[in-house]
């Protein structure tokens, strides 16, 4: 064992000051559930921003990465590099309309947006579907991560008696400075995390690539252990290799971003749109969540990945000598016991738990959120004090964190169940897309889709011929799902006209698909409704700009750093001219809620 008394001081010193947070905290949290789950509205663009970076690196996503390249070369990070995409729409689309609507869940959007016991039904399920089952394979794929750290750091025995030792202690301490200090103590937190993250992230980047001679010996090492037909620094699939390769690069860029949960920024990323003060903070946070997210966290992880393929050759290999190698995510953990000095290694190791506690404590108040605000208090108990649902908020993350870590002793592969969520939620996406644009959608176009989803990917992944083929899976999931739904809403009745005006009375979309009621609604008002772009072009065109730029900056980044310069530089360019576009046409004023 590598740690040392300085180490440990650090590690435990990060302990107490998270339970010392949530105790500062618990009386504000503790006042009502607006305090509780989205701080009272009152967030800056950029400590909720911040706490939407820091709570996307979870310990299990450097170790995810790890064995993503080990496995597929840095092309492999297309599995989620594809959700730029969905991510600048989140910014650009629907994080004002999302800040406009005036809730506390997205889950309670549908009651907003959808009329009749239909959209009742939804809204219950959905907050106990996504609040629990959902929410706990997504936790149990992080806590697989730290116990995997927490195993390999000790040196411990890799069995499942270590799995639930390892397990109750870490969520313990994640649980009760959540459960004291509700969504305030979640993103002071983050911002914590996010430096130490940062900074740890890149020392052993920097200490890795030294230790092995640089940039120039890194290429050389893969040439010489893997050849060059591996291609292991190229940023796109090698579609030589037959034409999966090419299904799978179309699949990542023409279908998962559109067709998976989540593509209009829901979810905890939405928690963070309704705690933010208004709606140019929102639109501001979410865009520097992507840049950050996207451009300046991957780098130091992709090398680090690069350099235990050099340091531990045949690393992921089955049949490995060495038992701990056979697990490609381990190279990452290996390389910070072998390299990191006294004092940094615990601060990387506190990173890690900080990284692990952060994103255990969004998902615990994110998913108590929804148990508590859409299906305790809308169906269980409407009518009691605002201290009463503070009680059951906090009871709801403890209940959350016990079947979370019990979900992680079935899981086996991080990058495994990443997959496996985006199969579960294929086809729901445009779903989501066209609820703000398209009238028509109602509620049984939603529960129609996920049931779908549910349905059809449980029984793709048990098909051999799809076993190891993602694309496959994705290439039947989304069309059957997609078909399913569009079928259900064409023969259910449409939302009732009263509810559809008051939507979009309060959240102004677009006029795309709303024409009919937009006309209702200017036969009945004194004074014509319209619709605000709040950026100088439209959001489409600011979105596609968007796009070029966190594209072109992280190419530009990563071209630079392996030593091609004269590509880098190009992509630098592309950005330079792409954000100063995207910059001029971002909103300068406060835009409040009307």
């Amino acid at each position: 064992m590598k740690i040392s008394p300085i180490d440990w001081a650090i590690i435990i010193g990060y302990i107490l000051f998270a339970l010392g947070l949530g105790i500062y905290f618990s009386k504000r949290a503790g006042k009502n559930i607006n305090e509780f789950f989205i701080s009272g509205r009152n967030l800056p663009w950029w400590l909720a921003g911040t706490s939407m970076v820091a709570t996307t690196f979870a310990s299990d996503t450097p170790l995810a990465v790890t064995e993503i390249v080990v496995k597929d070369g840095i092309s492999g990070n297309w599995l989620w590099w594809n959700l730029v995409l969905s991510g600048m729409l989140a910014t650009f689309l629907f994080s004002r309309l999302w800040r406009r609507s005036e809730i506390i869940t997205d889950v309670e959007f549908t009651e907003l947006r959808y009329s009749g016991p239909s959209a009742s039904f939804l809204r219950g399920f959905r907050a106990l579907y996504i609040g629990l089952p959902f929410n706990c394979i997504t936790m149990g794929w992080v806590i697989l991560a730290m116990q995997k750290i927490v195993v390999i750091t000790f040196n411990l025995p890799d069995t499942t008696y270590t799995k639930i030792l390892v397990v109750l202690g870490c969520l313990i301490i994640a649980g009760v400075y959540c459960a004291l200090s509700g969504f305030w103590g979640v993103v002071m937190t983050d911002l914590v995390q996010f430096g130490m993250a940062m900074i740890g992230s890149f020392s052993l980047a920097i200490i890795a690539i030294t230790k092995i001679g640089g940039i120039g010996a890194l290429k050389d090492k893969l040439v010489e252990n893997y050849g060059v037909q591996h291609n292991i620094l190229d940023f796109t699939p090698d579609f030589s290799t037959g034409k999966m390769a090419i299904i799978t690069f179309g699949v990542y860029l023409g279908m998962q971003w559109w067709a998976s949960n989540g593509v209009d920024g829901s979810g905890y990323i939405a928690q963070r749109m309704f705690a933010a003060k208004n709606e140019r903070h929102t639109l501001l946070a979410t865009l520097w969540f992507n840049i950050a997210h996207y451009t300046l966290r991957p780098w130091p992880w992709i090398l680090v990945a690069l350099v235990a393929m050099v340091v531990y050759p045949g690393i992921g290999d089955p049949d490995h000598v060495d038992p701990a190698l056979q697990d490609p995510a381990a190279g990452y953990v290996m390389l910070m016991l072998d390299y990191l000095p006294v004092g940094l290694l615990g601060l990387m190791l506190t990173a890690f738990l900080a990284a692990f506690m952060s994103t255990i404590d969004t998902h615990l108040n994110w998913g108590a959120s929804y148990l508590v605000n859409d299906f305790y208090k809308r169906f269980i108990a409407p009518e009691k004090t605002p201290e009463h649902y503070v009680m059951i908020s906090r009871f709801s993350v403890i209940l959350i964190m016990v079947f979370a870590g019990i979900t992680s002793l079935f899981m086996d592969s991080i990058a495994g169940a990443w997959k496996f969520l985006i199969a579960l939620n294929a086809g729901i996406g445009l779903v989501q897309i066209l609820r703000w644009y398209w009238w028509r959608i109602n509620a049984w176009s939603e529960i129609s889709a996920m049931l779908a989803a549910l349905v059809v990917s449980i029984f793709v992944f048990t098909l051999p011929a799809t076993e190891d083929e993602f694309a496959l899976q994705m290439l039947i999931i989304v069309p059957v799902s997609t078909i399913v739904w569009l079928v259900v809403t064409f023969v259910t009745e449409p939302v009732s006209t009263e509810k559809l005006i008051s939507f979009y009375k309060k959240v102004r979309p677009s006029k795309l698909g709303w024409n009919g009621i937009i006309e209702k609604i200017n036969e009945s008002d004194e004074t014509n409704i319209t619709t605000d772009t709040f950026t100088k072009i439209p959001p489409i065109i600011n979105w596609v700009v968007g796009v070029i730029f966190i594209y072109s900056l992280l190419f530009g980044i990563g071209k630079l750093i392996l030593g091609f310069n004269g590509l880098g530089g190009l992509y630098l360019l592309i950005a330079i001219i792409s954000g100063y576009i995207m910059y001029v046409n971002l909103p300068r004023e406060e835009k409040n809620n009307t």
